[in-house]
């Protein structure tokens, strides 16, 4: 095992700051365009992390030009927390969020497009920094390593291991051979969605200001609104909440398949084994959810203003497709409070938590390739007891799946729930009642947002002592960048050299 090459890793580093930085500078000039009084702070904010950024590259310079595995796992882990930290910087410069565990806590929940909040009135926050928040969800939710792949090539750099510590999940599909034409497709179509979202929400009546806002916040699956009800400010407007469910759709599927269809490869899509289970569950779930709120639960009861505009079957409808998206993609957008519905939705939803959207989309959670594959090999252990000698290989899209990939899926599954066990316990420790332990635990890991208990819809993580904000930014890091990344750091044969 050769010496980590630190003067890359810092180069990088530096490079992700210069991004980070010139992200702020957007900030700044929304902050200026809308006289919110925080423009000067939002610039220097940008050009101290600019500065540093370019000062660490500037004493990197000299390095070699070559990045390993362990070392991309280094920098895509350390990058998060980097980009983290210098993005505290205009909440702290602005005083919008003064202390630096909320401030940071406010920014991990960003770039991990999970949507947690310690901020209890959005609404008078300034729209430079509301609009700096929501781009944290942006930039984390394809991934600024993804981004910094498509420039590296510029340096000199292979980027092939960062792309693969950066989606460490079974699928390996790519739209092109190079890995930085893959990245800049994807974020054209990233992009794309962007752009249509805004235009079409702003279509439906939301100013300019909170369309792209949520326009960023959807496509990334992130969560973060400009009100303080969520998308439940507008549920007396049916067509807004239709087009976020149209986009956290397709957020949650794989990019890939957005690529193909734009090809006009409409087969592609259709015959993709996790995309139809993805939409089997949506349906599935969405039609449970629908019947109990219809016959069971009191809709208006459970959100702040909630006019039925097209009558109670269509009202218990549209809440159960967007409650349903939102937490199995992992976005967190909430139009009513779903822990107030029934019981059993409450349990519902809490199981969807674990579920997660696709493959190669930027949703959160266990994904849902993950558990056909695992379904799949669960049935074929009752077939090998019977016939121990048989070769029965896991297959997905009608392809064998080498075993080292299913034990890999399986690996994952035992460290999630160990992760979820652990993370639910040290909560408990800090004195959180189980409800809200659970649930505070199982939504950082799989990045959701809302929870449960004291953590419900309808409050938010300010409550939570310091520990518990620094334990969940930790959780809310390894769901994020899926275990193995984060966790293989913490080993102490990852760093010897020989």
């Amino acid at each position: 095992m050769t010496r980590l090459n630190y003067k890359i890793i810092s180069h990088i580093m530096g490079l992700l700051l210069l991004c980070n930085g010139g992200f702020m500078l957007i900030a700044t000039i929304v902050s200026f365009a809308y006289q919110d009084g925080v423009t000067l702070d939002i610039m220097m904010a940008s050009l101290a992390t600019m500065f540093i950024g370019i000062i660490l590259m500037y004493i990197t310079r000299e390095h070699q030009k070559e990045i390993n595995k362990r070392e991309g796992y280094i920098v895509v882990t350390f990058g998060w927390i980097f980009m983290s930290l210098s993005g505290t910087l205009p909440y702290i410069f602005s005083e919008s969020i003064p202390t630096f565990t909320d401030a940071f806590f406010e920014t991990m929940s960003g770039y991990t497009t999970t949507g947690s909040s310690i901020l209890t009135d959005i609404e008078i926050i300034p729209k430079g920094v509301l609009f700096w928040r929501s781009l944290t969800h942006w930039i984390g939710g394809m991934g600024i390593i993804v981004l910094a792949v498509a420039i590296l090539p510029l340096l000199g750099i292979g980027g092939m291991q960062l792309f693969a510590a950066e989606a460490p999940g079974p699928n390996a599909d790519k739209l092109h051979p190079r890995i930085t034409d893959t990245a800049k497709r994807l974020w054209l179509i990233y992009i794309g969605y962007t752009a249509a979202e805004t235009v079409l929400l702003q279509l439906a009546g939301m100013s300019f200001f909170d369309a792209i806002n949520h326009a960023l916040s959807t496509l990334s699956t992130g969560g973060f609104s400009t009100k303080n009800a969520s998308l439940a400010h507008w549920n007396d407007n049916p067509i807004i909440q239709y087009i976020v469910i149209l986009f956290m759709f397709l957020a949650g599927m794989n990019f890939v398949l957005s690529y193909f269809g734009f090809k006009g490869k409409v087969q592609k899509i259709i015959k993709d084994e996790e995309f139809k289970l993805y939409a089997t569950f949506t349906i599935l779930f969405t039609i449970i959810a629908t019947l109990i709120i219809f016959f069971q639960a009191d809709v208006s009861a459970s959100s702040i203003d909630h006019p039925m505009v097209w009558g109670p079957f269509e009202s218990a409808f549209r809440h159960a497709l967007f409650q349903v998206l939102a937490v199995v993609t992992t976005t967190g957008f909430v139009s009513a409070d779903f822990t107030m519905w029934t019981p059993f939705l409450t349990v519902f939803f809490f199981g969807l938590m674990f579920l997660g959207g696709s493959a190669g989309s930027t949703s959160g959670g266990m994904k849902v390739v993950r558990h056909l594959i695992t379904i799949r090999n669960g049935i074929l252990e009752f077939k090998r007891t019977l016939h121990p000698r048989a070769v029965l290989p896991v297959r997905y899209n009608k392809k064998a799946i080498p075993k080292e990939i299913v034990f890999n899926i399986l690996a994952f599954f035992v460290l999630y729930m160990l992760a979820f066990i652990i993370g639910s316990v040290f909560l408990g420790v800090l004195g959180l009642d189980f409800e809200t332990a659970i649930g505070g635990a199982a939504s950082s890991l799989g990045n959701v947002g809302p929870a449960f208990g004291s953590l419900s819809p309808v409050n938010n993580f300010a409550l939570l002592p310091d520990l518990g904000k620094w334990w969940c930014c930790f959780l809310m890091l390894i769901g994020r960048l899926e275990l193995f990344t984060v966790l293989i750091l913490l080993t102490p044969f990852f760093w010897r050299s020989q």
